[in-house]
């Protein structure tokens, strides 16, 4: 296996700390809104990296944080009048529901900044001890001249670096660049006490702190989206190094910027999509589907018509998933074809193994399906053991590691399939009976039928039924 590393500039061959095992931190929602499409991307591609990776058989540790106090926190409870802890519980609520019907795996562990306050002043007392960080009236900010390979991971130069966007200017920094590990509290802002006075941590420190907490001081891979590279993920590495003299992580992992009709995705722009209301029109194997059609590094354009052209070309997936799980049921004895499975298997590997590309393996996948469909045209009687082996390879790769399909929602799709189907059988049944005038057994099929939820209605176009639920 060989990933592409952020940091080096370079595929390389995967190699991880313990063996069999990996240590993976990725970078999770600040929880004062429903996240987006463009959040979206940065969580699905990192839950099929880790899927991949399991699928691989390693033991992955997956650790994605919460941020849940920060500036956009506050200045949401400010907005709705109600306390920075409720706007963090509500939309870490609202998170966790987004992320299951997302098909998005919970982590290991789900760690929130609030509940790591001890361990951050522990990281920054231990900065300001070794001379990284410095304390001006109680705000306490990380001194990057002192970290001699700041910039190393977004490749820019401390001496042409100008204070950016998500930079504060302060006159009490010794650099406009130095950034805050501790920040002074103000009127009527959430506090913690420490040895600076009350305040709350910095943005930067949160992640470095719970991931050292979590996985320990070196790690397998970091990842988060491309927005990230700096300042955050290059100040995480300024700040966890210097606490430890050890390198943070080995492998750098970040995804593309999602673009909406060519455009970048903007409020002022109305074209401003929540995961929330795409997730209500479409299912999440669909968004998944489009997400995964292009490289996670690589940007992505999303539009209305490739998220329909994404269910369309899944139906052709989930149509022979359907027919698989019919004959499977049906327990059929037939010839078993000639078919080189793990030629299939081995080609969705050799697409993981190449940084991930999920693109490739999912060509694989219809290919397969082509294929397959060739064989259930052309033969006369399959047997259930064939149409095994075809359910236990999309499984194991559409299913369990891409999830753009899910079996157990066809299984339900073919039951009541199955069971309207009985039903016909039964209506017919009573009308042979009614025109026989044998009206017991039709009274009794109607009796019985109205004793499991099923009423039958004769009207003039003929029978009708309905299903009550019970």
């Amino acid at each position: 296996m060989h990933i592409y590393n952020t940091l080096t500039k370079k595929k390389e061959k995967f190699q991880t700390i313990e063996p069999n095992k990996v240590k993976m931190y990725v970078c999770g929602p600040t929880v004062y809104d429903f996240f987006h499409i463009g959040n979206a991307r940065s969580f699905v591609m990192a839950d099929t990296i880790r899927k991949a990776l399991e699928y691989k058989g390693y033991e992955v540790k997956f650790v994605m944080n919460l941020t849940d106090i920060d500036d956009k926190i506050i200045n949401k409870a400010n907005k709705e009048k109600i306390s920075a802890k409720d706007v963090a519980e509500k939309y870490s609520k609202a998170f966790f529901e987004d992320i299951e019907k997302l098909k998005v795996k919970k982590a290991t562990v789900h760690p929130k900044a609030t509940e790591h306050i001890q361990e951050i002043i522990d990281f920054i007392s231990d900065l300001i001890e070794k001379g990284y960080a410095y304390n001006v009236d109680g705000n306490v900010f990380f001194d990057i001249s002192k970290f001699k390979d700041y910039g190393k991971l977004s490749g820019k130069k401390i001496d042409e670096l100008e204070a950016g966007a998500r930079i504060e200017i302060n006159e009490n920094k010794k650099n406009p660049l130095d950034f805050a590990l501790w920040k002074k509290a103000k009127p009527g802002e959430p506090y913690w006490s420490s040895p600076w006075g009350e305040g709350r941590p910095g943005w930067h420190i949160e992640c470095s702190a719970m991931s050292c907490k979590h996985l320990g001081e070196t790690i397998d891979i970091h990842a988060g989206g491309s927005d990230l590279i700096f300042p955050h993920h290059e100040n995480e590495i300024a700040q966890s190094e210097a606490r430890t003299g050890k390198k943070f992580v080995n492998y750098w992992i970040h995804f593309g910027f999602l673009n909406i009709d060519n455009e970048k995705m903007s409020k002022s722009l109305g074209n401003f999509f929540t995961t929330r209301e795409i997730l209500a029109k479409y299912r999440a194997q669909e968004l998944r589907y489009l997400y995964l059609q292009t490289h996670y590094s690589a940007p992505l354009n999303f539009t209305m018509e490739g998220l329909n052209a994404c269910k369309k070309g899944l139906e052709k997936i989930e149509t022979l998933a359907a027919y698989v799980i019919e004959q499977i049921d049906k327990n059929l004895e037939g010839e078993i074809p000639e078919f080189n499975f793990n030629y299939y298997y081995q080609q969705f590997e050799i697409a993981i193994d190449d940084d991930f590309n999920f693109p490739k393996a999912i060509a694989v996948i219809f290919e397969f399906v082509r294929e397959i469909n060739k064989l259930i045209s052309s033969e006369n009687k399959l047997d259930s053991t064939f149409y095994k082996s075809v359910y236990e390879f999309l499984h194991k790769t559409a299913e369990k590691v891409l999830s753009i399909l899910n079996f157990d929602e066809l299984k339900r799709k073919v039951e009541r399939s199955l069971e309207d189907d009985l039903i016909d059988i039964l209506i017919k049944i009573r009308q042979e009976a009614k025109i026989n005038k044998n009206y017991q057994l039709a009274d009794k099929i109607r009796d019985e039928l109205a004793k499991i939820g099923i009423i039958l209605q004769d009207t003039k176009d003929g029978v009708i039924y309905k299903k009550e639920i019970k």
